[in-house]
């Protein structure tokens, strides 16, 4: 059945009224009187814009909002999600946070999302199934990645003189080696790879260059080459990170060591790219590799404001991501995207330099699209899929109408999404999910977790004794020179 769009503004072309129409999952014209099987009336006065693309997330937060204050990246992991039996989540509970995720999403618009999903304590099969069913049924366009370290936790920071007590711990294996989460990784795969009609597929994680062995980092991105994945890869997101370079990898950053081990590649997200000097950023614009921005979970966690205009003047594309839920404490893109389009106008650059609202826009579906290693995304044009949302422009936002890209950038909250549509199919419909009965979810998901409060609570109060010695580390990071200042 086809589905047409008619009396609608198409996003870029907001000048004048046209038709769209869909037929499958694909957009099949833009034009004046086109016919289809259903019409959804625009009235002139919708605007349809291509879905938002969340380029990078961590869906097993979704149920943490507001639980934690802004702290350090490396305090804040701390308290973030505790790897205790106690909090070992059912199928049930992995199902229910990510369905919480894609639910505010949809209703705001999102059509796709790159899930780095870190699963605590590790990848299980069973766990894996729940977070891709939730996406299969709520209809979200999904990329799921396993994001597990696999080297002990003394590895992955520049510690300074840790107790006994702590080096010990440091010590420690990770949980689960490097054979037995690329097990996990054929078994994502092979189960849900190309699912869903390709709405659901794999990426592999490193989660970052210093949490991981150099075989396994050269096996997960063999995984990426030979199926087409997205490797995505944290880099240089903190100070900390920066002043690792001092105190391993023979004095070079994350980006450097990661192109000296000729795994920097077009398939990779480098994910923040806060701390990155110059060197770093011809790096990353010579392998064609794309940044994920996630301002808001920058200023969140006090990471710093990522060099927006350094980046882009090498043609390296950004994309844009929420990062998740406990630290942005929305999953909605619309503030990721507002943020994107101020944040660097504080960062002493000519005013000519800062952002634009198009250039903002740009990031969030060409961008967007890139960072999934998709050329049919991000677009309200012929052969592209129909991931589209539809916004009323007969709204507080957009009244009076005075320039779209404007006012969609820093006047929309996701308020004025009525409709959104992924590959072909209306999932979303003033501000309801059209496939799942959210009543019942929200109902069950406010029992479950809140189960779980006294499990995290006592969780993040036995963690609270290293708080010290991170801290630590985080003090001496932040008064090191590193030539830079973010």
């Amino acid at each position: 059945m086809s589905v047409l769009f008619r009396n609608v503004y198409a996003y870029p072309d907001v000048d004048r009224l046209t038709d769209v129409l869909v037929e499958g999952n694909r957009i099949a014209a833009v034009g004046s009187g086109l016919v289809g099987d259903q019409v959804i009336e625009g009235h002139g006065h919708h605007l349809l814009i291509p879905g938002l693309i969340n380029a990078h997330f961590h869906s097993p937060a979704n149920h943490l909002k507001g639980s934690l204050p802004s702290l350090p990246l490396e305090l804040f992991m701390l308290y973030e999600s505790p790897a205790t039996e106690a909090l070992r989540p059912t199928p049930r509970e992995a199902y229910l946070r990510t369905m919480l995720g894609a639910i505010e999403m949809l209703r705001t618009g999102t059509t796709s999302v790159q899930d780095d999903a870190f699963l605590m304590p590790y990848p299980e099969p069973e766990i894996i199934d729940a977070v891709l069913q939730a996406y299969a049924d709520s209809g979200l366009r999904a990329t799921v990645a396993l994001d597990q370290p696999e080297v002990p936790e003394g590895d992955k920071l520049p510690f300074r003189d840790p107790s006994p007590a702590l080096a010990a711990e440091l010590r420690a294996p990770a949980p689960l080696p490097a054979a037995d989460l690329l097990e996990r990784y054929e078994y994502l795969i092979g189960r849900w790879h190309g699912a869903e009609n390709d709405r659901l597929r794999a990426a592999v994680s490193i989660s970052a260059p210093q949490r991981v062995s150099v075989d396994y980092f050269a096996a997960l991105d063999d995984l990426s080459r030979r199926h087409h994945l997205p490797v995505y890869a944290h880099m240089l997101e903190t100070k900390v990170q920066r002043t690792l370079a001092a105190a391993k990898h023979g004095g070079r950053s994350l980006v450097r060591y990661t192109a000296d081990l000729g795994l920097l590649s077009d398939r990779m997200n480098v994910i923040h790219a806060v701390w990155t000097d110059d060197a770093d950023l011809d790096l990353i614009a010579a392998a064609g590799a794309v940044v994920a921005h996630n301002p808001v979970s920058n200023l969140r966690l006090g990471s710093g404001i990522m060099p927006f205009r350094r980046i882009r003047d090498r043609g390296i594309p950004v994309c844009l991501g929420v990062d998740e839920a406990i630290c942005d404490d929305a999953v909605n893109m619309w503030g990721v995207v507002k943020m994107a389009g101020l944040i660097h106008n504080v960062t002493g650059l000519d005013s000519d330099r800062w952002p634009a609202a198009a250039e903002v826009l740009d990031c969030l579906w060409d961008g967007g699209a890139a960072a999934m290693l998709r050329d049919d995304l991000g677009r309200i044009a012929p052969g592209h899929l129909a991931d589209l949302a539809l916004v009323d422009l007969h709204s507080l936002a957009f009244t009076p109408l005075n320039d779209v890209p404007g006012q969609l950038v820093y006047c929309e909250n996701g308020s004025d999404v009525v409709l959104t549509m992924v590959d072909g199919r209306i999932v979303a419909e003033r501000g309801r999910l059209t496939g799942v009965n959210e009543d019942d979810l929200l109902a069950e998901a406010r029992e479950v977790f809140a189960a779980k409060v006294p499990a995290l609570a006592a969780a993040r109060t036995a963690a609270a004794r290293w708080f010290p010695e991170y801290q630590q580390m985080v003090r001496h990071a932040a008064a090191t020179d590193v030539g830079m200042n973010r």
